[in-house]
């Protein structure tokens, strides 16, 4: 399995390739290959930062003699004519890594500024918003961390990290209490020391869970905040839970008013507009 430094270097690898090509034919044309030259990370909206620590991978990954004077640190809330960062090296470099450094960084700030945006919705409460596996093919490190930055709480990570037993395997699988029983005797014979999350549709299906045993968090799947609060009294501690389906800005503070752990907000990452930012010649 490829470890998250391997991954972004694939994608690193993918978005030069895409964008690149055989060279960049207008900066090699008009640049001389002696121009030095300065440039700035304008940020142009309101929001959250994220992205810088990547944006210097990118410049050096470009061009190791890139310097980089950072101003603004990764998770600063930022506004219009804030500067995040100087970049100094040879321009053609600089033009280089310019599209990919901003479409990454564009991409983490808005995952960044909507995560903080959520959690702020629960400002007083225990709750924590979770992000899912709803995020953009290649970039799921990167938009987990930003996650992260923004003051939210990463779900898991893949399909390899912990057991979430959904609707389609408990009806594949004969039902619920089939799937928990399997997932566990799956970890006793493989050795895997993995959480088993499950998702239920109903109060029989928790109680269900709850005799079974082995659990360590129940999903619950298109609650109203009204059954959110009865579910959360009937589990009582026992195990962690969580809220899914139908949750947005507007209801958010009411499913967390009913005493759920955690919410999963797929918005945080397949619903997000990137941070408007430029990067300028000084």
């Amino acid at each position: 399995m490829k470890s998250r430094e391997e991954l972004i270097e694939d994608l690193l690898d993918l978005a030069f390739a895409e964008d690149v090509g055989d060279g960049d034919h207008t900066t090699l044309s008009t640049i001389p290959a002696d121009a030095m030259g300065r440039s700035r990370l304008l940020i142009k909206e309101e929001g959250i930062l994220a992205g810088v620590e990547i944006a210097e991978r990118v410049l050096r990954r470009v061009d190791p003699s890139i310097r980089m004077e950072k101003l603004i640190s990764d998770g600063s809330e930022v506004k219009p004519g804030d500067v995040a960062f100087y970049a100094e090296g040879p321009v053609r470099s600089l033009l280089v890594a310019e599209r990919t450094m901003l479409n990454i960084m564009q991409r983490m700030s808005g995952v960044a500024t909507m995560t903080r945006r959520y959690q702020n919705e629960l400002s007083g409460l225990h709750t924590k918003v979770l992000d899912t596996r709803k995020t953009t093919p290649g970039m799921r490190m990167l938009e987990k961390e930003a996650v992260r930055l923004g003051g939210g709480t990463n779900h898991r990570i893949g399909l390899f990290d912990m057991i979430l037993i959904k609707d389609n395997h408990t009806d594949f699988a004969g039902g619920i209490e089939q799937a928990v029983k399997r997932a566990g005797e799956y970890c006793r014979l493989n050795g895997k020391d993995l959480k088993i999350e499950v998702e239920v549709r109903s109060m029989d299906d928790i109680r269900k869970v709850l005799s079974l045993g082995g659990v360590d968090r129940i999903m619950f799947d298109n609650f109203t905040p009204e059954q959110t609060r009865e579910a959360v009294a009937l589990v009582d501690g026992k195990v962690e839970t969580e809220s899914s389906g139908g949750i947005t800005l507007s209801n958010l503070r009411a499913y967390g008013e009913a005493g759920v752990d955690f919410i999963s907000v797929g918005a945080l990452t397949h619903s997000v507009k990137g941070l408007d930012m430029s990067f300028k010649a000084v």
